[in-house]
C-alpha cells in the first residue's frame, strides 16, 4: 500500500513538474518586469491566496510542490527503513537485558504525552495564522510518541492506525492539489472561501493542507521511531 501511493505521488510531482514547464518554459519571467518576484510575493502574495502572512503564502502555494516533495521523500525514507526491517526479519538475533525507564521517564510519559499531543495539534492547527505550522507540528507530535516508547514500555502503537492516518494525509493533500489546478489555474490554488482574516476558521484551503501535512509528517516520524526502537539490534 505505502509502495503505491509513494508511485501514485512520484507520478503526479513528474506530470505537474511538466505542466508547469509548458505554461512558464525554465528561466522565463511572466511577472511584470518592473515588479520582481520577490515584491510581487511582499506586495500581493497574502491578498493573491488569502494567507494571513507572506511565510504561509509562499510555503503553502508558491512553493507547493516544493513542499509537496518534501513529504513524498519522507514517506520513502519510512518505506525504506521498514524494506531494511523486513530483510532482517530471518537474521538470527540474541535477546539483551533491557534497562527499565526511570521514575521520572515513566512519570513524564503518562502525563507529558497528551500535552504534547495537543500542543502540536495546536501548531499546525493555527499554522494558516502564524508563519508555518504543519511540519512544526507533525514533528512534536512524533516527539511524544518517542516519549511514549522510552518511558511507557507497555503501551504500543497501532502501527496500521498510524499507517492508514499517513496515507488518507497525503491523499488529501494531493486532492486539494488537484482541485486547486481543476477549479482553479494552478495545483495547491486556494478555492474555498477564505473568510474573516487572522480567524480560526480563515484562508481556504491554507488551514486543511496544514492539518493534513502535520498529520502525515506525525505519523510518519512516529512509525520511523517505532521500528527504529521495537527492533532489536
Amino acid at each position: 500500500m505505502r509502495i503505491l501511493i509513494s508511485c501514485v505521488l512520484l507520478v503526479i510531482l513528474s506530470l505537474g513538474l511538466v505542466f508547469a514547464l509548458e505554461q512558464a518554459p525554465f528561466g522565463s519571467n511572466q511577472i511584470d518586469n518592473a515588479d520582481k518576484p520577490g515584491r510581487f510575493y511582499l506586495n500581493q502574495g497574502m491578498e493573491k491566496t488569502g494567507a494571513a502572512n507572506v511565510v504561509t503564502s509562499v510555503v503553502v502555494t508558491y512553493r507547493g510542490f516544493d513542499t509537496l516533495g518534501e513529504v513524498t521523500i519522507l514517506f520513502i525514507a519510512a518505506i525504506g527503513l521498514g524494506a531494511v526491517f523486513h530483510s532482517r526479519k530471518k537474521v538470527k538475533r540474541y535477546e539483551k537485558e533491557k534497562q527499565s525507564a526511570s521514575l521520572i521517564l515513566q512519570t513524564g510519559c503518562r502525563f507529558l504525552f497528551p500535552l504534547i499531543v495537543l500542543f502540536g495539534t495546536y501548531v499546525f492547527i493555527h499554522g494558516h495564522l502564524s508563519p508555518g505550522g504543519g511540519f512544526q507540528g507533525g514533528v512534536i507530535i512524533a516527539s511524544a510518541f518517542l516519549l511514549l516508547f522510552l518511558g511507557c514500555e507497555e503501551k504500543k502503537i497501532p502501527m496500521k492506525s498510524m499507517n492508514t492516518v499517513e496515507s488518507l494525509a497525503g491523499i488529501i493533500f494531493v486532492g486539494i492539489g488537484l482541485a486547486g489546478l481543476y477549479w482553479g489555474e494552478s495545483f495547491l490554488e486556494n478555492f474555498l472561501p477564505r473568510g474573516m482574516d487572522y480567524m480560526l476558521l480563515s484562508g481556504g484551503v491554507i488551514p486543511i493542507i496544514y492539518i493534513a501535512i502535520g498529520f502525515k509528517v506525525g505519523a510518519e516520524l512516529a512509525g520511523i521511531v517505532a521500528g527504529l526502537i521495537e527492533r532489536n539490534p
